[in-house]
């Protein structure tokens, strides 16, 4: 079994849709660690105010084959495909970190997960997993947040 950490995030109807992915996730892995869910500016694009939160889980999938999985929960709840990635959208599920696995793959699959530099993956990580190591910069997760640049990117707790 691996511990996995997943970030989830929605612009569009984000409490149902939130709420929906942790049921299947819940169905699917059983007991799952969840943070607080924040609400945050989009980034990348000009776009609705985004609810992010991060869960834990243990799974017997690979990490590909992880990703399939996570794909497929999003294009079942309206993750569109066919605009640009950085837009808004129903549901999006990252594998952030697999146990301290390093690689690539197809489907955006990158671990670490890049987007760990962002408040929105940083701070809900923290709340669930604060001594858990980055497997390339070797600090906790919590002393990442302890360096993070205040008011950079403000969050706000957000009820789910």
């Amino acid at each position: 079994m691996a511990r996995v950490y997943l970030s989830l995030g929605s612009n569009q109807e984000p409490h149902r849709y939130l709420r929906v992915a942790l049921d299947e996730l819940r169905a699917r892995f059983g007991s799952l660690d969840v943070s607080p869910a924040y609400r945050s500016a989009a980034v990348g694009f000009d776009g609705a105010d985004f609810i992010n939160l991060a869960v834990g889980l243990d799974t017997e999938l690979a990490p590909a084959v992880l990703n399939d999985w996570l794909h497929a929960l999003e294009d079942r709840h309206g993750r569109r495909r066919d605009v640009p990635r950085y837009a808004d959208r129903t549901l999006d599920v990252d594998i952030v970190l697999y146990d301290d696995l390093v690689t690539q793959g197809a489907g955006h699959l990158d671990l670490p997960r890049k987007e760990l530099k962002h408040a929105f993956v940083l701070k809900p990580l923290v709340d669930i997993a604060p001594g858990l190591r980055h497997p390339v910069d070797g600090r906790t997760l919590a002393e990442l947040w302890a360096v993070f640049p205040a008011g950079r990117e403000p969050l706000a707790v957000e009820p789910l």
